[in-house]
């Protein structure tokens, strides 16, 4: 009886990892077994940094209030405090984008929790 080894399944499989791996310098986009491990680990990479991306953006938001904050006399640590003493619900990401594009209403809130 001959071997059953289901090539179409394998060489799908390898192709759709080759594709992931185009792009890749010299034998990391077109050898087998490098480009398997080079997109392996790409994948890790990629799920990790989408965790490490929100983290980035937060911290930049927070400089970005604490910058626009400062022209009032204020810290960042107050006008969070004071913001949610007042019950002004507003995420940072929000306030950060008023903060650099209207500083008019960015204003109005400082103004608010004074």
């Amino acid at each position: 009886m001959p071997r059953s080894v289901n090539a179409v399944a394998s060489r799908a499989r390898r192709k759709k990892v080759l594709k992931l791996a185009k792009g890749n310098f010299g034998s990391r986009g077109n050898v087998w077994t490098v480009a398997k491990n080079t997109v392996e680990k790409g994948l890790q990479f990629a799920y990790a940094h989408r965790q490490i991306k929100k983290r980035t953006f937060r911290s930049l938001w927070i400089v970005r209030i604490n910058a626009a904050v400062r022209k009032y006399g204020m810290t960042y640590s107050e006008f969070i405090g004071k913001i949610n003493a007042k019950g002004i619900v507003i995420n940072r990401k929000v306030m950060a984008d008023l903060a650099m594009n209207e500083p008019k209403a960015f204003e109005a809130i400082v103004n608010a929790v004074k």
